[in-house]
């Protein structure tokens, strides 16, 4: 299928690796091609993203970007960015694929010459010679120890509670095989909200473990992580001891809770009052490198409450800028070196029936072919209590998978 789709140049491929950190509708969902497309950079896109979603019926795939918050809050950015994603994206695509645990579904024009054309790919990527990329970072280890007591001082004047800080990782020359990287990450790090997604010459590769925000019905849920630990595969007693070390982390526990609390203020704001709730608190899911801390909050949504609204309420998410969130928007833009774009922004989908399931964008690769510009982030949240070395650690440790699916060791 990932194959077969390499003729569009615009296409989203979601895929939950079967993991059942609840609740996936389908297993996979690729969508191909473009019959209406809505691109927007910059600050007045409330309004234009309001009309699109409400217009009809349809499938829509897409990406928020992380500086849609200038349109939110009185922010601005001027970092560079190397990329050039749009900050917001969202296409009507002209097929749908839709697999699940009993059934695939192709939703287009003719659903069984599509299907014959992907039976006639090859099962595995046409291989292409691979070339060295290689990695620099926007800061030094001496610059990021200091930026992180930097950020701890502004905790302490009381500017802010907890603050999400990333660094970058990037490479000017590089060359990639796309779908060759994108396997190769699936390989090494498979997770529940992985993407693969392209807009003409700009690709997304992610690994990502982590859910924003889902829409079933009138239920809205967002499951945000705060609380990692570095697995020990070969010792099966340690490994479960770092797990039950990591639940019982005071560190990681304030740092959860305080994303929750976040999290529970953002939806009272769009849901029937009373009815947003915690529904776990601390739990523990063990991926391939880590253990993640995750806590699931869930509510109500009023009467008429539009997508739009809900990103207005919700976006950007807290688990990527910490507490209290303009305040902590500033800082980031104060003290990181580029623009995140649609990295710690989002990518899902809107049904025809007005539900959708969008990503937290981490654990991912952006590249520009044209440019040659590949780009990835990694960050932690810090807190008065932060050791400085420890965060760098725990940067270097989300950035492995990756590196490793470059094949950089």
């Amino acid at each position: 299928m990932l194959n077969w789709v390499q003729q569009f140049d615009t296409f989203c491929f979601l895929d939950n690796h079967q993991y059942q950190i609840g609740p996936h509708t389908e297993e996979c969902l690729l969508a191909a091609g473009v019959k209406e497309r809505l691109d927007i950079s910059g600050n007045d896109f409330l309004e234009q993203l309001s009309r699109l979603t409400n217009n009809k019926p349809r499938w829509l795939f897409g990406h928020l970007g992380y500086d849609l918050k200038n349109g939110l809050e009185n922010l601005s950015s001027s970092l560079p960015d190397h990329v050039g994603f749009p900050d917001l994206s969202f296409f009507e695509p002209a097929i749908v694929i839709r697999l699940n645990e009993t059934a695939l579904v192709i939703e287009a024009g003719d659903p069984l010459t599509i299907y014959n054309n992907i039976q006639a790919q090859p099962a595995t990527p046409v291989a292409t010679p691979a070339r060295s990329v290689v990695i620099k970072q926007r800061v030094t280890r001496e610059e990021y120890l200091s930026i992180i007591r930097k950020l701890q001082q502004h905790i302490l004047r009381g500017d802010c509670y907890e603050i999400n800080f990333c660094q970058e990782f990037y490479s000017t020359e590089a060359v990639i095989d796309p779908l060759q990287v994108y396997r190769h990450l699936s390989e090494v790090s498979p997770n529940p909200f992985s993407a693969f997604y392209r807009q003409q010459d700009k690709w997304l590769i992610c690994a990502s473990p982590e859910r924003f925000i889902k829409k079933a019905g009138r239920r809205i849920l967002s499951q945000p992580i705060k609380g990692t630990a570095k697995r020990m595969l070969d010792d099966e007693a340690g490994d479960k001891k770092i797990r039950q070390d990591l639940f019982n982390n005071p560190k990681d526990r304030s740092e959860n809770v305080m994303v929750v609390d976040l999290v529970r203020n953002d939806l009272a704001k769009i849901c029937e009052e009373g009815s947003v709730k915690v529904d776990e608190l601390y739990g523990i899911y063990s991926f391939p490198q880590v253990h993640q801390m995750i806590s699931t909050v869930s509510g109500e949504l009023k009467e008429d409450v539009s997508f739009a609204d809900i990103i207005k309420a919700s976006f950007p998410m807290g688990s990527m800028t910490g507490a209290p969130k303009k305040r902590v928007m500033e800082l980031i833009e104060q003290y990181e070196k580029t623009k995140r774009g649609v990295y710690s922004g989002a990518i899902g989908y809107i049904s025809p029936e007005g539900d959708f399931d969008f990503n937290v964008v981490i654990r991912s690769i952006l590249y520009n072919a044209t440019a040659k510009y590949l780009s990835f982030q990694a960050g932690s949240a810090i807190t008065f209590y932060s050791d400085p070395e420890n965060e760098w650690e725990e940067c270097l440790l989300k950035a492995a998978a990756i590196r490793q699916a470059l094949g950089i060791f």
